[in-house]
């Protein structure tokens, strides 16, 4: 059997490639309104489709977001079961941001329905929400790195509410929560570190979040890990919040955009455009 690629160096090639930006799908009744589309399972494959037709093979990964196809139910998840495929057969990367996390045999199953080889809802990536425990993980850990596969752990978010768990100590001195998520990333990217090669077990680190790396003291660059950064585009983040938030280990960001991008459709060739735009924006601002 030919080995797998890992999913961190198929990756690096493509962000080196398209650049590093990732392009997210998210189909809600705002958007699909402003793209003269009904709100229902029509208007969500016409969206789809076009957003397949304009960043396959133009950006180094897009990311659907799995809650705006399963609102549809049944009929809404084969929707992303053929984006998932289209994208794959046009040897574009995915993430699907589902941010699953249980444990045990649960998380093994939920592991098995995106990242199992067989499954029609596999994608490259997904992304998983690690506070049952770092280690609750390891069902889709294994997986992932057994298939070539990636797992984005949620770390350190842009949202309000997220800093009174990730930044939450058990006692003076202790590990914050998301220093325990940056460590346990860190050992599992310890051997791609060792080959000189990015690191499959990503983090998404909001772009807007200041100065709370530094401020937890912890080392982003030496996970080894891509870094999925929201928050660059319609969200407002500039170069000089890059470098605060990421240090030395910009050059691992990998932005994603979804509403900057989205904004320009509903044609296939104005967003492609608008992709590559705001791509090679986010080259220059992280100086790659």
């Amino acid at each position: 059997m030919t080995p797998l690629t890992p999913f961190g160096s198929r990756l690096r090639a493509a962000m080196d490639t398209h650049g590093p930006l990732c392009a997210g799908i998210d189909p809600h009744a705002a958007l699909l309104s402003s793209w003269g589309l009904n709100d229902d399972i029509d208007g969500l494959a016409r969206f789809a489709a076009t957003c397949v037709d304009a960043f396959a093979g133009t950006v180094a990964c897009v990311k659907p977001q799995s809650a705006f196809f399963e609102r549809f139910g049944s009929a809404g998840v084969a929707v992303l079961e053929r984006t998932l495929s289209d994208l794959r057969e046009a040897g574009t990367l995915t993430i699907l941001d589902v941010k699953r996390g249980d444990i045990g045999s649960t998380m093994g199953g939920y592991a098995q329905a995106y990242l199992g080889p067989d499954s029609p809802l596999r994608a490259d990536a997904i992304t998983v929400s690690p506070y049952l425990g770092y280690g609750s993980l390891r069902p889709a850990l294994d997986l992932a790195a057994q298939e070539g596969r990636g797992v984005f752990v949620l770390a350190l978010t842009s949202n309000p509410e997220g800093a009174s768990v990730q930044h939450a100590r058990g006692g003076a001195g202790d590990e914050s929560v998301a220093g325990s998520v940056v460590a346990g990333v860190t050992a599992d990217n310890a051997e791609a570190a060792a080959q000189g090669r990015l690191g499959s077990v990503g983090m998404v680190v909001g772009a807007t979040i200041g100065s709370a790396v530094s401020d937890l003291g912890l080392d982003l660059a030496a996970a080894n890990a891509p870094l999925l950064a929201p928050g660059v585009g319609a969200q407002g983040a500039t170069a000089a919040d890059l470098r605060t938030v990421f240090g030395p280990a910009l050059g691992n960001v990998l932005a994603s955009s979804s509403r900057d991008v989205l904004s320009a459709g509903p044609g296939a060739g104005e967003l492609r455009e608008r992709a590559r735009r705001v791509a090679a924006d986010v080259r220059a601002m992280l100086g790659a």
